[in-house]
């Protein structure tokens, strides 16, 4: 999706920054159909291991709903999608658009993804824009009404947990999309869980579990396995609060 600067919430130094990009109508409707082929895992998914899908899943289970009102998957669908907050944890459940936008490359350019914005709201440490070929990272909604991500420490390079089936991706917020949308995440985030990444076709339906840990900052943002250390040692966490 592409950052709307109206509506960013986030950013790696402070709560809320505005970087310039391109409109929302980048993030509109569908990303099409979504296939489910599988693709080959990234080396940074737990499958099973520390920290099992499982019981990543019983921790956040339930709700405390924390936005004021819900979400919707997609352009025209209804707005059923709470953000939640759970033993220090935000988490939410919902299906996953591919986000090809940042540093073009092979798979994410404009050729592939008639929706392709060659920024994101969150740069790496060398002001370049992130890859989302490379990066796993999750968007999340422009502050609005319903939500202030901010206001519940999400910030740019906040490390989340993705988990689809079995699998957990760790990532970091990288993007913001629209302020009435959810669930959506990078093209390597949706490699890493198995999903189709392919920008147009790809994808999950409501599926996906989004797990942020506020007060957790991968650092430099552009650094997987500063996110996969800090995700493990979060999520271990969280696993202990519950007992």
């Amino acid at each position: 999706m592409a950052f709307v600067s109206a509506v960013s919430v986030l950013s790696t130094a402070s709560a809320v920054s505005a970087e310039p990009a391109a409109s929302a109508e980048a993030s509109t409707p569908s990303r099409l159909a979504r296939l489910s082929r599988p693709s080959r895992p990234s080396r940074h998914v737990e499958r099973e291991g520390e920290v099992r899908a499982a019981d990543l899943l019983a921790a956040v289970r339930g709700c405390r709903q924390i936005s004021h009102g819900r979400y919707r998957a997609d352009n025209g669908a209804r707005a059923d999608i709470p953000v939640c907050a759970q033993r220090g944890a935000v988490h939410w459940k919902a299906d996953l658009d591919v986000d090809c936008d940042g540093r073009a490359g092979r798979h994410c350019n404009r050729r592939t993804d008639p929706f392709f914005q060659p920024a994101t709201a969150q740069p790496q440490s060398d002001g370049r824009p992130l890859s989302a070929e490379r990066l796993p990272y999750v968007v999340v909604p422009g502050a609005s009404r319903v939500w202030n991500p901010a206001r519940s420490g999400i910030r740019g390079g906040t490390v989340a947990a993705l988990v689809h089936r079995d699998r957990i991706q760790y990532a970091v917020v990288g993007d913001t999309g629209p302020s009435d949308l959810i669930g959506e995440a990078s093209y390597a985030a949706a490699r890493g869980l198995g999903i189709d990444p392919d920008p147009v076709r790809g994808g999950a339906g409501g599926e996906v579990t989004y797990v942020l840990f506020p007060g957790t900052t991968a650092r430099p943002i552009e650094s997987r396995s500063a996110a996969a250390a800090d995700g493990r040692a979060a999520a271990r966490k969280l696993l202990r609060r519950t007992g």
